[in-house]
C-alpha cells in the first residue's frame, strides 16, 4: 500500500549530524507516524515518503531550517538554583515560559554554583541531521487516529 494522507506508516531510523558524522540516535523500535500534515514527523521527511511502500529506503539531510530550527541563544537562561526544588540535576527537563507566554521544555545544561543554566531550545537545534529511514510498514490509519490526529497502539500513542 502507498503511502499517502491519513496512512500509518511505520519507520526505522537513525539520525547523525551530518557535519560530523555522528550517530545521535538510532531507533530500537519502529517508530509510526499518521501522514498527511499532522505534524507528526517533519515536513520534509513526509514529503519525501509521498507515495512510496514497505521497503522503501531513503536518506535525507535536512538543513537546520527544515530539521529542528536554528539555535536561538534568547531561549538560554540563569535561574538562581534557590527558585528550583531540591534535586534539580543536569539533563532535567522543565516547563516554563518565554517572554511571548507561549510555553517550552527547558533542559538543565548546567549547573554552576548558585545558578542553574537553561536551555529552551531543542537538543538538536542549529544542526544539519542527515535522516536514513526505512519504510518497515504502511496501513489506513482508524477513524480514531485520523480525529485523534496521532497513530494509537504499537509504535504510536496509548491512551
Amino acid at each position: 500500500m502507498p503511502i499517502t494522507k491519513d496512512s500509518v506508516v511505520t519507520l526505522r531510523y537513525k539520525v547523525s549530524d551530518a557535519t560530523t558524522g555522528l550517530l545521535i540516535e538510532a531507533a530500537k523500535e519502529p517508530m509510526a507516524y499518521l501522514h498527511g500534515g499532522y505534524e507528526n514527523t517533519l515536513p520534509k521527511i513526509e514529503e519525501a515518503l509521498d507515495g512510496k511502500d514497505t521497503g522503501f529506503q531513503t536518506t535525507l539531510t535536512l538543513a537546520p531550517a527544515d530539521a529542528f530550527g536554528e539555535r536561538d541563544e534568547a531561549l538560554v537562561r540563569s535561574i538562581p538554583k534557590s527558585e528550583f526544588p531540591p534535586g534539580v540535576k543536569v539533563g532535567g527537563q522543565l516547563r516554563g515560559q518565554l517572554d511571548d507566554g507561549s510555553d517550552a521544555v527547558f533542559t538543565v545544561v548546567k549547573i554552576k554554583g548558585p545558578q542553574v543554566l537553561l536551555d529552551g531550545n531543542h537538543p538538536w537545534a542549529g544542526k544539519t541531521l542527515k535522516f536514513q529511514l526505512t519504510v518497515a510498514g504502511v496501513r489506513q490509519a482508524t477513524e480514531e487516529e485520523i480525529a485523534h490526529r496521532h497513530v494509537h497502539g504499537a509504535g504510536g500513542h496509548h491512551h
